[in-house]
């Protein structure tokens, strides 16, 4: 599945991924290949994702995200930096 991670800024992450987790309003959500179709509004706390080779995780400020046809397209308000 592709993913795609953007800010008003920059685009973080453009890439294959095999699972995303992201802090949906209603609690945290796992998005793998071949997901339904969704939008779903995002709230503050750690975005997730694993490709073959490592883990990553960014912690976002809110935002939305839409899947659709295995690919995952994330707009974020903004990062927070450690």
């Amino acid at each position: 599945m592709n993913l795609e991670i953007i800010t008003p800024e920059k685009k973080i992450y453009n890439g294959e991924v095999d699972v995303a987790t992201l802090p949906g309003s209603d609690g945290s959500f796992q998005v793998m290949n071949n997901h339904a179709p969704l939008i779903s509004i995002l709230s503050e706390g750690t975005l997730v994702y694993k490709t073959k080779d490592k883990t990553e995780q960014i912690t976002i400020t809110g935002g939305v995200v839409e899947i659709l046809a295995n690919k995952m397209i994330v707009l974020v308000d903004g990062i927070k930096e450690d």
